[in-house]
């Protein structure tokens, strides 16, 4: 057993100086773990908080767009209501106009049917239906009612409806319109009623 004491101190300086490497080894290792500048983003992982998180954004524009949907499809399912409402009332006063401006010839019928039972001046009755029936086709016009002039134009199944047939009195006339059984109507421009003809051939 070495009892120098030399040899004593020299160990027990030794182990210090060992204890104090270890130390300073122990303390640059903590200052390396605790520098968040090595490390990006590792103040918000310790606190279990992402910086910016994705699903935080989407749910918010999926939020925003389903909102946007039930909106405009309550205004859509509003225009419905309204427009079947609407559409309803045209329907149910459409003629309103054309029947006010038809009463004033209703009136003068009335007239008329009266001086039929009371008169015995045919002239008279005459002018007065002469009137009746004048009032009404000028009343008619204003409102967009036309009639169709067809006779003597070519034929035409797109327009006309053809009763029958007859032999035509001049080779010209073959295929044309000869007579006319029941006129044809526009109404502002358009056909209401196909004109029922005489046809030669």
């Amino acid at each position: 057993m070495n009892d120098n004491p030399v040899d004593k101190e020299q160990t027990i300086n030794e182990a210090n100086d060992n204890l104090s490497a270890e130390s300073a080894m122990e303390e640059a290792i903590a200052r390396e773990l605790n520098t968040d500048d090595n490390v990006p983003g590792m103040e918000n992982l310790a606190e279990g908080i992402p910086e910016d998180d994705p699903s935080d954004k989407l749910r918010e524009e999926l939020e925003e767009a389903k909102d946007k949907y039930l909106r405009l499809m309550a205004e859509f399912e509003n225009y419905k209501r309204r427009s079947a409402r609407e559409w309803k009332e045209m329907k149910e006063t459409a003629g309103k106009e054309v029947i006010i401006s038809l009463l004033d010839v209703l009136d003068d019928s009335d007239r008329a049917a009266k001086q039929l039972e009371t008169s015995q001046d045919i002239a008279v009755i005459k002018e007065g239906v002469s009137l009746v029936f004048n009032k009404l086709h000028h009343t008619l016009q204003q409102k967009g009612l036309k009639v169709m002039e067809c006779k003597g134009e070519e034929f035409n199944p797109d327009m006309h409806e053809a009763i029958t047939e007859i032999p035509a009195p001049a080779p010209e006339m073959e295929g044309k319109i000869i007579d006319v059984i029941q006129p044809g109507y526009y109404l502002n421009d358009k056909l209401i009623r196909y004109a029922k003809v005489v046809v030669g051939k």
